[in-house]
């Protein structure tokens, strides 16, 4: 299974819309999981409708209409992998330690709000992932997504993609 991971899109705020080789990946995804602050509705259509299956939440800067059709916290079993998916986790220091704590029973906690790309195992083993932002890279030198597969219950192949913005 195929995993697109993306986060802090901020669509039409910080690009009118994502770039194109990111919805080549939501094509070629079994799952799309965007960690919150969409800030637009349309996008969340749009991925409705190209994605093959969607694993969202909202983020700080997502309005009514967005937290309407969202939840804070999505959970999503993937070939036996227990996926869950936040916007925000806090700051980075002691985060391992809070979100084993938090999300005991998840193997992969998907987050963003930082866009600043994060990769670590903790010591529960749980694994924290955000893919940064395809759209506004903030201090980052490159904008940037993740791909990843589940194979038989285990997360497999996390890329980190940049893109030139």
């Amino acid at each position: 299974m195929r995993l697109l991971l993306i986060a802090d899109t901020h669509v039409p705020l910080r690009a009118r819309d994502l770039p194109a080789r990111v919805w080549d990946e939501v094509a070629a995804a079994d799952a799309v999981v965007h960690a919150g602050d969409w800030v637009s509705p349309e996008l969340l259509d749009d991925l409705e409708s190209r994605a093959a299956r969607l694993i969202a939440c909202w983020g700080n800067n997502d309005g009514p209409a967005l937290r309407a059709r969202l939840p804070e916290r999505a959970d999503a079993t993937l070939d036996g992998l227990r996926l869950t998916v936040v916007h925000e986790t806090g700051v980075a220091a002691g985060r391992d330690a809070r979100m084993s704590r938090r999300y005991p029973d998840s193997d992969v906690l998907v987050f963003g709000h930082s866009h600043i790309p994060w990769d670590t195992t903790t010591e529960t083993g749980l694994r924290l992932l955000n893919p940064g932002s395809p759209t506004d890279r903030r201090r980052q030198p490159h904008c940037s997504y993740m791909t990843a597969q589940v194979v038989n219950g285990q997360l497999a192949d996390v890329v980190l993609h940049f893109l030139d913005k």
